[in-house]
């Protein structure tokens, strides 16, 4: 985005290192990049989060709702509560709260892009929770394309398959980190960058035709047959 020429507002819980090093990439290309640490899954954060954002760039063109987390379980009776309503307020809660606080500002030709998964549409077993989230999302994307149609805002949404991102190695046991992307037809997990530009063509005018849909980046699976 900061290559095509976008001022960018980082939104991160924890991850310090990573948000200042993605702001120092995003001001060496002469763009402007503002962090904003705090939990997406509490809307009165998300208010806040859109509004620094406002106060800072004046304007807010293309929501990219991308914050997840994923607790594998062997079997749905480990899933607890607590964990339940952590995975939906982080993976599918906060992009309500998201939306809701930027309508205000998004104008004709604003753009909305949503991250789902493959997992929301072949399942997962290990990832009961996580894969429910995702499937809510794409619903979510297209339900929310026809509620805005009308305004001229655009929702599509991004569904990766199997990506090389921090939350692979800090979740999943060395064995099948060991083999993780290899049952994918292209052999191999992707990574960030090979999604990045799948974002970036739905936020651009390139895809002005396009909205309610889902772009797969997945390696190969076929999920639309």
């Amino acid at each position: 985005f900061a290559k095509e020429g976008a001022h960018i507002s980082v939104v991160y819980l924890e991850e310090q290192r990573d948000a200042s090093e993605t702001k120092r990439l995003v001001e060496e290309h002469g763009r402007k990049c503002l962090l904003i640490k705090g939990d997406v899954g509490q809307e009165e954060f998300c208010q806040k989060a859109v509004a620094q954002t406002v106060k800072e760039f004046g304007k807010l063109h293309v929501l990219v709702n991308n914050a997840a987390e994923q607790h594998p379980q062997d079997s749905i009776e480990k899933i607890t509560e607590k964990q339940l309503d952590r995975t939906f307020r982080t993976n599918i809660f906060s992009f309500f709260f998201m939306v809701k606080a930027a309508m205000t500002h998004l104008k004709k030709g604003a753009v909305i892009i949503n991250t789902t998964s493959v997992t929301a549409y072949k399942g997962s077993a290990h990832l009961l929770d996580y894969s429910s989230t995702k499937g809510a999302i794409t619903s979510f994307t297209r339900s929310l394309s026809q509620a805005l149609a009308d305004k001229c805002i655009r929702v599509n949404g991004v569904a990766p398959g199997p990506v090389w991102t921090p939350l692979i190695p800090s979740t999943f046991p060395a064995k099948e980190v060991e083999t993780f992307g290899s049952d994918v037809p292209l052999g191999r997990a992707g990574q960030p960058e090979e999604i990045a530009p799948s974002y970036v063509f739905l936020a651009s005018d390139d895809s002005s035709y396009m909205t309610g849909q889902v772009l797969h980046p997945n390696g190969g699976t076929i999920v639309n047959g």
